[in-house]
């Protein structure tokens, strides 16, 4: 494969993690490494930044800031949901990429921001401009296919697990048999979140809360739920339960979802919790009912990130520009899980097409029978990625974070209508 010489872009786009920052920075550490590369640039909110022009330079950044992004949680470069819509958009991006002679440009993402990187690669074959695209898996929902598991779960469920623990330990000196705590986690078409909770439980502690676990993949019934809680409050002081917000009935029906749809068509979840809680506290008399919902804070909690999730999300970013560099295009990064005893991780290569708009889901048989608990196929796959802490520095008390001076590329082409 001929060498390709000229600049990186790098963009980051959907729901941000506690992570996805530190693949930023495995993408700079790598580029910095070979003389073909040029220039590293970032684009400031993913595709919009690109149709806008507004590039910023990333190797003028200094090295303490790309340090501090591997703690850093939120999309240091700014994030989009935008849809690439029309012909034109399309054109335009091609046109800032040979502009600013963009020869790389790494997508850093979930499902729709893979298919998004696999349209703009394609495009450029077609019109003969010689461009590698690659992917770099993110995503707290873990639903991309061919990659064992993906940066910023590992991060979102350890934290989950200590939210269970700690409000485990206020929901028993609050309750009395007749308190129900209920968390909404976040899941759109997979329980992989929710399952997550599993782990605040202590080894040989079956009924260690979450007591009840509900999951995009087990169909809802409220009379099976009814009888889970009333069950679970004859035994304990107080029933934990997880809901995905993605839950729905034998009938395919949300819990809870607004009318409105995104920019890529998907319903505008959140709500189960409530949902639930009406539902409880209608058909158990006497029961109080509590909703905690971490919302966007499960994917923002760098204080309880996960390391082994930040180095394998550095370690991506690393190895997407060895692949560009390497001659491959319209691919994916994946995490490959090492088949010994002991946990270990390589990373892989999945063409784009075959991760674009894929959903996968949670194994069936790593749920228990009583479709509300996870069984140690699940704790076997999980447990690894929470392992480690993030070294997050703290001045007067708080966390310090990256912040980018966003040193501007300067403009070439006219401006462009979003």
């Amino acid at each position: 494969m001929a060498e390709l010489v000229g600049n990186v872009l790098v963009g980051q786009s959907g729901g941000p993690t506690a992570v996805i920052n530190a693949s930023v920075a495995g993408i700079i550490a790598e580029a910095l490494n070979h003389e073909c590369i040029e220039e590293i640039y970032g684009t400031l909110n993913g595709v919009l930044g690109i149709l806008q022009e507004d590039l910023i330079d990333l190797a003028a950044q200094s090295q303490q800031q790309i340090r501090a992004l591997k703690h850093t949680p939120g999309a240091a470069l700014g994030t989009c949901r935008y849809k690439l819509k029309k012909q034109a958009d399309f054109d335009r991006v091609l046109e800032v990429f040979k502009a600013h002679n963009i020869r790389y440009f790494f997508y850093i993402g979930g499902n729709d921001s893979q298919d998004t990187a696999d349209k703009i690669s394609k495009l450029a074959q077609a019109q003969g401009y010689g461009l590698r695209v690659i992917g770099v898996p993110k995503t707290i929902d873990n639903d991309l296919p061919l990659t064992d598991h993906t940066p910023g779960y590992g991060s979102v469920i350890k934290y989950l697990a200590t939210t269970v623990r700690e409000l485990a330990c206020d929901n028993e000196s609050m309750g009395q048999g007749d308190l129900v705590s209920i968390i909404e986690v976040m899941g759109r078409s997979a329980g992989w979140i929710a399952a997550g909770a599993t782990l605040a439980k202590r080894k040989d502690h079956p009924h260690d809360p979450p007591h009840i676990i509900l999951l995009p993949e087990v169909p809802f019934s409220q009379e099976k739920v009814l009888e889970d809680v009333k069950r679970v409050l004859k035994r304990e002081k107080f029933c934990q339960i997880v809901v995905a917000e993605g839950l729905v009935d034998a009938d395919g029906n949300y819990l809870a979802a607004d009318a409105a749809t995104d920019a890529f068509g998907h319903a505008k979840l959140g709500g189960a919790g409530d949902a639930l809680g009406e539902i409880i506290e209608a058909n158990i008399p006497g029961v109080k009912v509590r909703v905690a919902k971490p919302g966007i804070t499960q994917r923002a909690a760098a204080h309880a990130g996960s390391k082994t999730d930040a180095d394998e999300a550095f370690l991506a970013g690393q190895a997407a520009v060895e692949a560009a560099i390497n001659g491959e295009t319209d691919k994916m990064i994946t995490l490959v899980r090492g088949d010994t005893e002991h946990y270990s991780v390589e990373t892989g290569l999945a063409t784009l097409s075959e991760i674009a708009n894929g959903v996968k889901k949670l194994p069936k048989d790593w749920i228990n029978e009583d479709g509300v608990s996870m069984n140690f196929q699940f704790l076997r796959y999980a447990q690894p990625l929470i392992v480690g802490e993030v070294a997050v520095p703290y001045v007067d008390g708080v966390p310090v974070f990256a912040k980018l001076d966003k040193s501007r590329v300067d403009k070439i082409l006219p401006a462009y209508e979003v």
